[in-house]
């Protein structure tokens, strides 16, 4: 995966974040009160600027009260050369 792909990945993990957040009615104060992540740094995971460790992923899972799986249920294309 280069970085492009990575960007790509990011961004869209990013996005499905924030609408399940949204779709949930919660703000970034509130995620910060259900999860321990600061608003700042949410807003970065939402925006695709930051890569997430398995933990954050537990952590926003956990918050959104979803499993973990649902926040990775989205497509995108990347190149499956080695």
């Amino acid at each position: 995966m280069n970085v492009d792909e990575l960007n790509k990945f990011l961004g869209t993990f990013g996005k499905k974040v924030k609408e399940l957040r949204e779709n949930k009615n919660y703000t970034l104060e509130e995620m910060d009160a259900l999860c321990d992540i600061d608003p700042s740094d949410f807003s970065k995971i939402e925006k695709g600027k930051t890569n997430i460790t398995f933990r954050t992923l537990l952590k926003i899972s956990q918050g959104l009260n979803l499993e973990p799986k649902e926040l990775l249920d989205f497509e995108i294309e990347i190149d499956k050369q080695n």
